[in-house]
């Protein structure tokens, strides 16, 4: 067996395998044996049907079978030993027809195209400027989030009039266009925050007001559209449509937040037992807690911002007709040149995005080891425990937890792509120079969004 190689360009090559008699004839042989010990043909005991008949019926087959596992190892080992780095996988050669005679088989070439790697260099040092966005964690969101604080610990109470920030119990009938009561309409008991009403005008309309209050509103107006609409009145989302935007509203509750006192007590709930003494300490705590809670988001958008700027300033060539035609071939469903064409901006996309880390990683030898992948899926289970305020299983428990969340395929490219990220930040974050840059909150929060 003999494989050739063709280059075309520097993006393209041609891999000609040579097969011969004795590369596949053994092993056609052995399996049209076994064929004949397992066919039943009638007038022949079994087992001894003869060779010819068996050739026959079964030859053909068995030897393109052969062939393609014979030509398939043949390119998978050239293409390791010479460290041939390809993108996607070998294709058949278009217009290109096997050059051997399957009724007298003798020497075999297959054609093949390969799309080659392009090489690719990546200008990224301490030469490279970059703002690292950072909020401006002044009294203002301090006191916000010491609110928010409160108020999640707070309680309950029941007011007389309705206020900014109340929870409105209401029940909701709905209604015809001459807002009469429609018979056999919805009618259902639900909870209006006032805190999410977009309405100014509704808004002000049940600011005040006591319980027995009734007023005509759209569902939508009191709610934020949707499931939350659908759950509101106690139907299906799909149902919406068909319904009435009239609806009595009658207050039947109202219920205020009482926030919880600054205390000791408070103090212990939220950061452990003698960790934070009084306000002061709460606050230098609070204003450390955003830091840290706003750094990940700050790391993101450098990494995006670093992202767009390789992808911009780094040439990457790619076999653009190959991928097209690889792409086409391997797709399980049938797709169109149109749809590959829609597709292909955002495919190549990515895929120059790939060769860009790839040679971020091998030329800095950054590596996803299989302990360190545990360790961090550890982590984030550990994470997900502490949210819901549960303490994480015992070390052996958390591993074998871990373990089982990575066999889990689409589970496991998460967790890999997730590291990859952390340490392609980490990365950024010592090559290039970085700027600290502070901005407002909802500057923050508006930029963050927009590169999610």
């Amino acid at each position: 067996m003999n494989v050739v190689r063709e280059d075309i360009d520097a993006l393209n090559a041609i891999l000609k395998v040579q097969v011969k008699p004795e590369d596949y004839q053994d092993k056609v042989k052995e399996t049209l044996k076994n064929h004949r010990k397992k066919v039943n043909l009638p007038g022949f005991r079994p087992g001894m049907v003869p060779m010819g008949l068996i050739q026959k019926q079964y030859g053909s087959s068995v030897l393109a079978e052969e062939l393609n596992r014979v030509v398939n190892a043949s390119l998978q080992s050239y293409l390791a030993e010479n460290k041939v780095e390809i993108l996607g996988n070998p294709i058949p050669k278009q217009d290109h027809e096997v050059e051997g005679d399957f009724k007298n088989p003798s020497e075999f070439t297959f054609a093949y195209e390969i799309g080659l790697a392009p090489t690719v260099d990546v200008k990224l040092s301490s030469k490279s400027k970059y703002d690292y966005l950072k909020v401006k964690i002044d009294d203002t969101l301090v006191d916000k989030q010491i609110e928010d604080l409160r108020r999640r610990y707070g309680k309950l109470t029941t007011s007389d009039k309705v206020a900014d920030s109340d929870l409105v119990m209401a029940q909701f009938v709905e209604l015809n266009d001459d807002d009469s009561i429609k018979e056999g309409g919805i009618l259902h008991s639900s909870t209006v925050s006032m805190e999410f009403i977009s309405n100014d005008k509704v808004k002000k309309d049940l600011k005040g007001k006591e319980v027995g209050y009734k007023t005509i509103v759209n569902p939508t107006d009191v709610s934020r559209g949707g499931k939350d609409t659908a759950a509101m009145l106690g139907v299906k989302e799909e149902e919406l449509e068909g319904l009435s935007d009239k609806f009595q509203l009658m207050i039947t509750e109202i219920k205020g937040m009482e926030m919880a006192e600054l205390n000791e007590e408070l103090f212990d709930k939220l950061f452990g037992a003698g960790a934070v003494k009084n306000e002061k300490d709460m606050r230098e705590r609070v204003v450390s807690d955003l830091a840290g809670m706003f750094m990940n988001d700050s790391d993101r958008m450098l990494t995006q911002s670093i992202y767009k700027d390789l992808l911009e300033k780094t040439k990457v060539d790619l076999p653009d007709a190959f991928l097209k035609r690889w792409i086409k071939i391997s797709n399980e469903k049938d797709v169109t040149a149109e749809q590959i064409e829609a597709d292909y901006e955002n495919y190549s996309k990515s895929l120059k995005w790939q060769l860009i880390q790839g040679n971020i990683f091998k030329a800095n030898d950054i590596k996803l080891e299989d302990k360190e992948v545990i360790e961090y899926t550890k982590g984030l289970l550990a994470s997900n425990y502490a949210q819901y305020g549960m303490p994480a299983p015992e070390d052996a428990e958390l591993t074998k937890s871990a373990m089982e969340v990575l066999q889990n395929r689409e589970e496991a490219n998460r967790v890999y792509e997730m590291l990859a990220e952390r340490k392609l930040t980490h990365y950024f974050k010592e090559t290039v120079s970085l700027k600290d840059k502070e901005i407002s909150y909802d500057e923050f929060v508006e930029l963050a969004g927009a590169q999610k």
